[in-house]
């Protein structure tokens, strides 16, 4: 028996045309997947295939379907902001590595005929896409102005200014190959995707481009994108998108644990940002800092939930991270251990810093705060005062609306015509001596009657 009770794999997707991403908000732009993006993905599929879901492997999950797909025990989300369409054509391809098509996957019907799925048993994998105006675990930069102002003081910040200065040459030899880009470092990002995806798609573009100017175009790209997506605080807003993500990361692990709880793989496939700001928070870049870069294309970064080695009773958390479709996993370990790190350790560490709730990401992106725990609080603060006031004005004007309406109707009985003689009914008169005003045969022309 293996010692691995579960994982949870977070995936980037795989090749795809030019993304565009706005330097000060980091808004996109449109793009689709290519038929490499999809390769690269079901590489990966078939990799974690192997590596979890082959009895031969060391990381095998003993305890989990692997022929054909349990949907208890394997849950898929996939981002659906931004690179959305990239990020779901690429876990459909995935997954198709993942669980290939089984003819076991079949049904008999009443008649005893036998129905096989189609492509020859192809397995449908339920996938949860994760809307940002719903949920913003997975993209939760955009339409925040807590993190525009980060990316505005990054770029103010001294080594920026630096770095740029030293960069001002390369940018200079780049101009002629971007077609009117903006060549600066605040576009980093943009000159790097454009350069790549061109190198890949475009056979003249390929011949055309000098040596060694895609290299350093990534190398200030990863230096931005570094910059963007850390900070140096492990709350703080530079971190936003692993702190919303670590919330899913947290929960899934303790499902994983929990004996009553079917859940045995969770796949989060997704862009690069969370990468970044997850290999910073969890201190990894602080022995590898190598990997506080763009990670490539179909990497993946998984957590693995350990049995303890006996007598330990205790569950343990050993980090993996693939980088791109070459090579295999690499172990990682997170605030300084040289081993695997025991469940609680990490949960204790971490869950603090997790954004659990758009209450709490709408607070930790509003402006003008430094603190992000006063901030949320200071937060809460205000807007309960604003409740409290709102509810006041809308109880005195509901007091004065039903004064209003007890004096109208007060004045309206005072002024009502009335008749000299009492004012009675007579429902005790029989029907041939009620008062007889008129028939339908009397109503003028012109009129119709109901």
């Amino acid at each position: 028996m293996t010692d691995v009770l579960g994982v949870l794999v977070i995936a980037r997707n795989g090749d795809r045309t030019e993304y565009y991403q706005d330097p000060n908000t980091y808004e996109s732009a449109y793009t689709e997947s290519t038929a490499l993006g999809a390769a690269e993905s079901h590489q990966l599929g078939s990799f974690l295939r192997s590596t979890y879901m082959s009895s031969s492997s060391p990381s095998y999950i003993a305890d989990m379907k692997t022929d054909l797909v349990d949907t208890h025990e394997v849950h898929v989300h996939a981002k659906a902001g931004g690179e959305g369409p990239v990020v779901f054509d690429s876990a459909i391809a995935l997954l198709q590595g993942l669980f290939p098509p089984n003819l076991a996957n079949k049904i008999v019907l009443a008649n005893e005929t036998t129905v096989v799925a189609p492509l020859g048993g192809y397995q449908y994998v339920p996938i949860e896409t994760v809307e940002p105006g719903n949920d913003r675990s997975l993209e939760p930069w955009t339409d925040c102005p807590a993190f525009e102002q980060h990316i505005a003081d990054v770029y103010s910040s001294s080594e920026f200014r630096k770095t740029a200065k030293a960069a001002d040459p390369f940018f200079g030899s780049v101009r002629d190959y971007v077609f009117g880009r903006p060549t600066t470092l605040e576009n980093a990002w943009n000159i790097y995707d454009y350069m790549s995806t061109e190198l890949s798609h475009n056979k003249t573009y390929a011949h055309r481009l000098p040596p060694t100017l895609v290299e350093q175009a990534r190398g200030y790209a990863d230096f931005h994108e570094n910059a963007i997506f850390s900070d140096k605080d492990v709350g703080g807003i530079g971190n936003l998108a692993g702190r919303t993500i670590l919330h899913t990361i947290l929960n899934s692990l303790t499902r994983i644990a929990f004996n009553g709880d079917p859940l045995q793989f969770l796949l989060i496939e997704t862009s690069y940002h969370p990468f970044i700001s997850l290999f910073h928070m969890l201190e990894m870049t602080k022995e590898n800092p190598e990997i506080a870069a763009i990670p490539n294309y179909a990497s993946a970064l998984a957590f693995e939930l350990r049995r303890g080695p006996a007598p330990e009773d205790r569950d343990f958390i050993r980090i993996k991270f693939k980088n791109g479709t070459s090579g295999g996993f690499e172990t990682y370990h997170a605030f300084g251990h040289r081993s695997d790190i025991a469940a609680t350790e990490f949960i204790y560490r971490i869950e603090n810093y997790a954004i659990t709730s758009q209450k709490q990401w709408a607070a930790a992106c509003s402006a003008g705060f430094e603190d992000e725990w006063l901030h949320i609080g200071t937060k809460n603060a205000i807007s309960s005062t604003v409740f409290a006031v709102l509810a006041a004005v809308f109880l005195l004007g509901m007091f004065i609306l039903s004064k209003f309406i007890k004096s109208a109707r007060t004045r309206a009985q005072n002024t009502r015509i009335r008749l000299a003689d009492d004012e009675v009914s007579q429902p005790h008169l029989p029907q041939s001596q009620y008062p007889n005003y008129g028939t339908l045969s009397t109503v003028g022309p012109g009129i119709v009657p109901f």
